[in-house]
C-alpha cells in the first residue's frame, strides 16, 4: 500500500525518497545477511548503519525511514529463498506500488486542494 501526497509534485518527490530509500535498506540488509547472518545485534548495527549512511548520502528523512523499513523486512524475514531474491522482490513490489501510485495521482489529481491553492493564488494577487 502507498500512500500519494495530494498533488503529483509532493507525489513524485516523496516515490523518489521511497525508491532511493527502499533500494539502499534492501542492499544493505541482504549483503548483512548473506556476509555475517542474522542476529541482534547485526540487526541493530545495521539499522545505526542505515542512518549513518543517509547522512553520509545526504538522503532527507523520509528516505532514511524507508531505508530502515527495507532493511528491517529483508533482514527480519527469514524464507527459502536466498536472501538476494527476498531483497530484489522488495524492491520490485515498492517500485510497482510507486508506479500505480504516480499513475493514480496523475490521472485522479484531488481537485479540491488544486481548486482551494487557486483561489488562495488569486486572493494573494487581488491583494497585492
Amino acid at each position: 500500500m502507498v500512500v500519494m501526497q495530494s498533488d503529483f509534485g509532493a507525489s513524485l518527490t516523496m516515490s523518489l525518497h521511497r525508491l532511493a530509500g527502499t533500494a539502499i535498506g534492501a542492499f544493505a540488509g541482504a549483503l548483512l545477511v548473506a556476509n555475517v547472518g542474522r542476529s541482534v545485534i547485526t540487526f541493530g548495527l545495521g539499522v545505526f548503519g542505515i542512518g549513518l549512511l543517509s547522512v553520509a548520502l545526504r538522503l532527507e528523512r523520509p528516505a532514511n525511514r524507508f531505508a530502515a523499513i527495507a532493511f528491517s523486512i529483508v533482514f527480519l524475514v527469514v524464507r527459502a529463498e536466498p536472501v538476494w531474491v527476498i531483497a530484489l522482490h522488495r524492491f520490485l513490489e515498492v517500485t510497482v506500488g510507486i508506479v500505480a501510485g504516480l499513475l493514480l495521482s496523475a490521472v485522479w489529481p484531488e481537485p479540491e486542494i488544486a481548486h482551494g491553492r487557486r483561489a488562495h493564488q488569486e486572493h494573494s494577487i487581488k491583494n497585492q
